[in-house]
């Protein structure tokens, strides 16, 4: 269903019927603000762009379907926002991501219920075989919602943050020495512009990396020309602040990344993806980079780091708490099955 429902009565078992007639109809370019100020309004902590959102729409891999709606109030006002996706880097054509987000002065009407059970009808003509979601664990109405809609538990994942001014170098120093003595240098983007193969050698190291971390589902690698345009057309990219490893004894191999990400809206820093190949590891790489990314964020006055790590990443937890990262509430990773997968489809 794609044009505008108004849903005034509940839809589907277990449903709660809005307290009024609202609207739901698909997004428009002219809802971005609106939308974005909903979803900073239930997290605060994590403040977005308009500018940001719009750019991850544009440069979405083609072959994710994805759609998003806003459930409106009789005045036409919009009071939540609702959307299905598909993850590059757990692509499957039957697997979806779901997020809604309810003006909180609009929260408990059974508006979220309305919009879920939109997304699901739309999901219909996909033969979706689940769909997923997640919520910290300290937002107890999140997390009541999705196990009232059949959504289970899957995974959980810490969220760390430093503060970086705080943070003392001392009894980490000789450790990037350590991995120069190997023949390992850490490169920042910018240092490897003249690297005319760099872009596809970045690609092949971080989605390598990145596909054998902990994951809810079966991942997949992104296409190298979608990889490309979401890092480097990223309005948050900071070259200087994306860092690699690489092997000069081995043809310049890059064998080991970190990056910190700016915010538009914030002065803090997210951390994206840090990995080292499986033959470089326990050399001491990892916390090369980490202590990089460190001294680059101080020096730069950043007032917060935050990382995320699955609970069961042993490794790179460990590193993070040796450099004094402090663990906030974690993110539950949900999922709800809708129907058994056939053994024999696989990813296209």
């Amino acid at each position: 269903m794609s044009a505008a429902q108004t849903l005034e009565q509940p839809r589907a078992e277990g449903e709660v019927a809005p307290t009024e007639a609202i609207t739901i109809r698909p997004f428009e370019a002219a809802d971005y603000s609106r939308a974005v100020e909903i979803e900073v309004a239930n997290f605060p902590e994590y403040p977005q762009t308009a500018e940001e959102w719009q750019t991850y729409d544009k440069n979405r891999d083609p072959k994710c379907r994805w759609q998003r709606f806003v459930a409106c109030a009789p005045d036409g006002a919009i009071v939540a926002v609702g959307s299905y996706e598909q993850n590059p880097w757990m692509y499957h054509p039957r697997k979806f991501d779901l997020g809604i987000s309810v003006d909180p002065a609009w929260q408990g009407r059974g508006i979220g219920s309305a919009l879920f059970a939109h997304l699901m009808r739309e999901l219909e003509a996909f033969d979706p075989i689940s769909v997923r979601g997640h919520a910290r664990e300290d937002y107890a109405r999140s997390v009541r919602f999705l196990m009232n809609h059949g959504f289970v538990e899957t995974m959980r994942e810490w969220e760390s943050r430093i503060q970086p001014a705080t943070f003392d170098p001392a009894p980490f120093a000789g450790a990037e020495a350590k991995v120069r003595e190997q023949g390992i240098v850490v490169r920042t983007l910018r240092e490897l512009e003249s690297d005319p193969d760099r872009d596809r050698k970045l690609w092949e190291l971080d989605t390598t990396v990145s596909l054998d971390m902990p994951s809810t589902d079966t991942p997949t690698r992104p296409e190298f020309d979608n990889w490309r345009k979401n890092t480097f057309e990223n309005p948050n990219l900071v070259p200087d602040a994306y860092f690699v490893a690489v092997d000069t004894t081995n043809g310049d191999r890059y064998v080991g990344l970190s990056q910190l990400w700016k915010q538009q809206a914030s002065a803090d820093f997210d951390t994206g993806a840090t990995g080292v190949l499986r033959e470089y590891r326990r050399r001491g790489i990892a916390l090369a980079l980490k202590l990089r990314a460190l001294a680059f964020a101080k020096e730069a006055g950043v007032p917060v780091i935050k990382t995320w790590n699955a609970q069961s990443n042993r490794a790179m937890l460990s590193i993070n708490e040796a450099l004094g990262f402090v663990k906030q509430p974690a993110w539950i990773l949900f999922a709800r099955k809708i129907k058994d997968e056939d053994t024999e489809e696989v990813a296209e």
